[in-house]
């Protein structure tokens, strides 16, 4: 079965570091882009980052820029999402999805989410 799966998610201080993995199996992921997306509480899904298949491209959220960081390690079939200087506000589930190319917004493969929390 084709499938993504998150980790990494969990509580964290304001000013913390978490990385996030999405691992794929039963697919080549470095044949496909990767997407995170977040959607906290009461707040529609934002897009986060990408990053090529290549892993030579990457793209942020503004709000993000210069503290998240994307990476991939292909032989492995997983892609990273480091985040560091955390903050209240990047509290949500973190999901990260496969597309053929950045941009595209047409995703073939769906992971079921990982929880972040920053607080104090």
């Amino acid at each position: 079965q084709s499938q993504l799966v998150e980790s990494g998610g969990g509580l964290v201080q304001p000013g913390g570091s978490l990385r996030l993995s999405c691992a794929a199996s039963g697919f080549t992921l470095g044949n496909y882009a990767v997407a995170w997306f977040r959607q906290a509480p009461g707040k529609e899904r934002e897009g986060v980052s990408c990053i090529s298949s290549s892993g030579r491209n990457t793209d942020y959220l503004g709000s993000v820029l210069g503290r998240f960081t994307m990476s991939r390690d292909n032989a492995k079939n997983t892609v990273y999402l480091q985040m560091n200087s955390l903050k209240p506000e990047d509290t949500a589930v973190y999901y990260c999805a496969a597309e053929t190319y950045c941009g595209k917004n047409y995703y073939d493969y769906w992971g079921q989410g990982t929880q972040v929390t920053v607080s104090s």
